[in-house]
């Protein structure tokens, strides 16, 4: 009667169960789960993805309705037949079923197409195995959280769509905007977010009964109407309120043999001046390449390809007719709440024309995000409700009262992975070798397939990197969730999430109330606590960071992703990198988008260099949490007093940078801390060259920068970074070069502590005793600054300083 099949991309893994009236279903099954890993990466389950396919079935519709419940309870009956289960926390396996791999008692599973109201019947399946899981196996029923009510998936979508007009210099809830869309106002993410701005004018619509066009609709009275209509069981465009249409308006059937286009939607759609009549096919096409401002997927189907594929290659032969090619699109910016609206490659060549795209599985991730905080929450609370602490009712309302809450911690996730993107493409103009490098070791590790992914060859990067064009918003976002499971994948492999230091990844996971009713003993003892640990430290890390920096930072200092991803952890607490986050998240809307993003990038190169420092100078065996406040204990009076004692050419760039953002209206506390943790790698320096002398850090920082001033260190670094140029081996060169630099003024500055309580006067008494290597030194530095110079001559430099400092050194 049915067959199935279950696809899972890891141990813990979760994807939604759909209906396939496809013969081909396990194909359509397959496809669906390569997109879901990458969908999943900002989530704690990898990708799965399940369909099953009935083999009779009924023509009366209500029969066919009941035998595909009927069908999907025998599904979820075969799927639990197979599936270990957990009594009074002991593995218990189904008898009869032979083991061959490791105990595997998570199962969890989500509605999907077909199956869309199926969660409590799921449920009701898993009672009655008595599976662990209980009401957290299928999300989203009835003691759930509703995806449409909450519009959770067209709200995550819509962050995507608010970074794109930010970067567009549009505010989506000040200025008005136009909008055509796929869909109608009964569907969760078309319903939901043609109601997310009063401010849009939806020009025209589709869906696979009508097509609707308003050719200059007023936003207040249209939005009204609207929410009517969405709040209006099994509406369609047929149902609007034709008195809140503007003129030329039409609302004509899809299958229509022939339609006579009005001059004012002829207008609206940018329709040629003779185009009269089209037939509704070609009438969709046209509302798909009407020149407007967002072009809002919320419907099922793949409508837009590349010029160079066919309708084959996007594998969606209902909507052939109907399909375009990307190079026609006329929109601005697309937000993509629905699933497979373009091929990848039809959103790579959108992108590369200047439209704002991301992925589907970036824009619409929300509805599985919100799903799994679902699912661990009543995990969480379900040992609460056993322990006799909270009855059944107590945890659904409780579950109810954090609703607000889940939806905010979702929508962060939104926030920061569409923001990544926007930083990595400023990135990846700057450094396409570091993205190029990064594409090959995946590819290597058969973690991703370039060519199916539409991504440049090698001769396609270089004439990227010579155009400086970067990669487009589409292929950064496969790189970010590749990057993103790659990483997940080597810290649950490592002792990281074991270190108390990331326990407020877990606090921070759930909502307060969540930690105040289990206790945070119960908190650590959930059964993915490790896991939940890993997405969080891996998304607050690469969202910032970009996709390239644990491979990079990996590559260039010897080290594991683990080992990166801790030495990581330590500087981005000890700079404060949480706080200055949230103060740069606060500024958006009342500084350009790429004032913040320039503040973000220059965040980004402390903390990779800090990063840096700590694994080149830190014992990999050092408690990190004692590392932690060890450090900060250090840095508190530094970066409290650091303008009265930084010197040299560094007081000048402090005093320039500062001048920069007060002028930019930044308050002086905030922009002196922002400009102090530009030197936090020299601040650590001095702590630690503190502690190894055996003085206090004030005097320390004094005898450093008149060190640095002496000889010029602070604009040997800079020169350095600027001879390295483009090139991803000289810009390693660069950084060993400054490595040896850091380690020889290191050397100077122990000395000169050694010699006496007045650092001015100890290093006049060392220039006076080493005079003849003092001078050889500067007028070496002289010579470079004539610019131009290859790397070579400053080695010549830097191990010139290294030979003076083992000289001062040894007197």
């Amino acid at each position: 009667d049915m067959e199935g099949i279950h696809l899972r991309g890891g141990r813990i893994a979760r994807g939604g169960l759909r209906w396939s009236d496809r013969m081909d279903y396990r194909t359509e099954v397959f496809g669906l789960m390569r997109a879901q890993m990458t969908k999943n990466a900002i989530i704690v389950p990898a990708g799965a993805k399940g369909g099953f396919f009935l083999k009779d079935r009924p023509a009366d519709p209500g029969a066919l309705s009941a035998e595909v419940k009927r069908q999907y309870v025998r599904y979820i009956e075969a799927l639990l037949d197979v599936t270990d289960n957990l009594v009074d926390g002991e593995v218990r396996r189904p008898e009869g079923v032979v083991v061959r791999d490791e105990d595997d008692t998570y199962l969890v599973v989500a509605a999907d197409k077909g199956t869309a109201t199926f969660s409590d019947t799921a449920n009701a399946v898993a009672a009655e195995y008595g599976f662990w899981l209980d009401d957290a196996f299928a999300s989203g029923g009835s003691v759930g959280y509703d995806h449409k009510k909450l519009g959770i998936t067209a709200r995550g979508a819509w962050e995507s769509v608010k970074r794109h007009f930010r970067d567009l210099g549009l505010d989506p809830s000040r200025d008005e905007f136009t909008v055509v869309g796929i869909g109608d106002m009964s569907g969760d993410v078309f319903g939901n977010g043609m109601l997310l701005s009063d401010k849009l004018k939806l020009i025209a619509a589709y869906d696979h009964r009508h097509i609707f066009i308003d050719p200059d609709p007023d936003p207040a009275r249209s939005f009204a109407e609207r929410k009517r209509m969405f709040d209006l069981p099994r509406s369609s465009w047929a149902d609007y309120d034709r008195a809140a249409l503007s003129a030329g308006a039409m609302i004509v059937p899809r299958a229509s043999k022939e339609v006579e286009v009005t001059p004012e939607a002829r207008a609206a759609l940018g329709l040629a001046d003779d185009v009269e009549r089209l037939d509704g096919e070609a009438l969709v096409r046209a509302v798909l390449k009407a020149p407007v401002d967002l072009l809002w997927n919320g419907g099922i189907g793949t409508y837009v390809k590349d010029a160079e594929e066919t309708n084959a290659d996007a594998g969606d032969t209902t909507n052939d007719p109907v399909r375009v090619d990307a190079e026609e699109l006329r929109c601005r910016v697309v937000g993509e709440g629905g699933n497979l609206g373009f091929t990848q490659r039809g959103r790579i060549a959108f992108a590369a024309r200047g439209g704002k795209i991301n992925t589907d599985a970036l824009d619409n991730s929300a509805g599985v995000d919100m799903s799994d905080h679902e699912v661990n929450l009543k995990i969480l609370l379900g040992a609460v409700v056993r322990s006799g602490e909270m009855t059944m009712e107590g945890r659904n309302e409780l579950l109810r009262s954090m609703t607000e809450d889940v939806n905010r911690l979702v929508l962060r996730n939104n926030f920061g992975q569409s923001l990544a993107v926007s930083l990595d493409e400023a990135r990846s103009k700057e450094a396409l070798d570091d993205f190029s490098s990064l594409i090959q070791a995946l590819a290597r590790d058969g973690r991703l397939d370039p060519a199916a992914e539409g991504m440049p060859d090698a001769e396609g990067m270089k004439a990227r990197a010579t155009a400086k064009a970067g990669l487009t918003r589409p292929t950064l976002c496969v790189l970010l969730s590749h990057a993103k499971l790659q990483a997940k994948q080597a810290l649950l492999d490592s002792a990281v999430p074991d270190d108390a230091a990331t326990d407020p990844f877990l606090v921070d996971y759930f909502p307060r109330a969540a930690v105040e009713a289990a206790g945070e003993g119960r908190l650590r003892e959930h059964r993915l606590r490790r896991e939940i640990v890993t997405t969080e430290l891996v998304n607050d890390l690469v969202n910032l960071m970009g996709s390239s920096f644990l491979h990079r930072a990996g590559r260039d200092s010897g080290r594991g992703i683990a080992e990166v991803a801790r030495a990581w952890l330590v500087a981005s607490r000890i700079a404060g990198a949480d706080e200055i986050r949230a103060d740069f998240a606060a500024a958006e809307g009342r500084f350009p988008a790429e004032t913040i993003y320039r503040w973000l990038l220059g965040l980004g190169r402390v903390l990779e260099q800090t990063t840096h420092w700590l694994l080149a100078n830190v014992p990999a065996d050092s408690g990190t949490s004692a590392l932690i406040d060890e450090a900060r204990g250090g840095l508190a009076a530094l970066r409290g007093g650091f303008a009265r004692f930084v010197a040299g050419e560094d007081r000048s760039v402090f005093l320039q940078r500062l001048g920069e953002l007060q002028d930019l209206g930044v308050e002086k506390t905030l922009g002196e801390r922002l400009i102090t943790l530009r030197f936090l790698p020299q601040l650590l320096e001095i702590v630690s060259a503190a502690r190894a002398a055996g003085t206090e850090e004030i005097r320390t920082a004094k005898a450093f920068y008149a060190v640095s001033e002496k000889l010029g260190t602070a604009r040997l670094r800079e020169a350095l970074r600027a001879a390295a140029g483009d090139d991803p081996w000289e810009r390693r060169y660069a950084q060993a070069l400054a490595d040896d630099l850091t380690a020889a003024q290191r050397t100077v500055v122990a000395a000169v502590l050694r010699d006496g309580d007045d650092p001015a006067r100890a290093l006049a008494a060392m220039e006076k005793a080493h005079a003849r290597e003092f001078r050889a030194f500067r007028d070496m530095v002289a010579e470079l600054q004539g610019g131009n110079c290859p790397l070579a001559a400053y080695a010549m430099a830097v191990r010139h300083l290294q030979s003076t400092a083992a000289s001062v050194s040894s007197a």
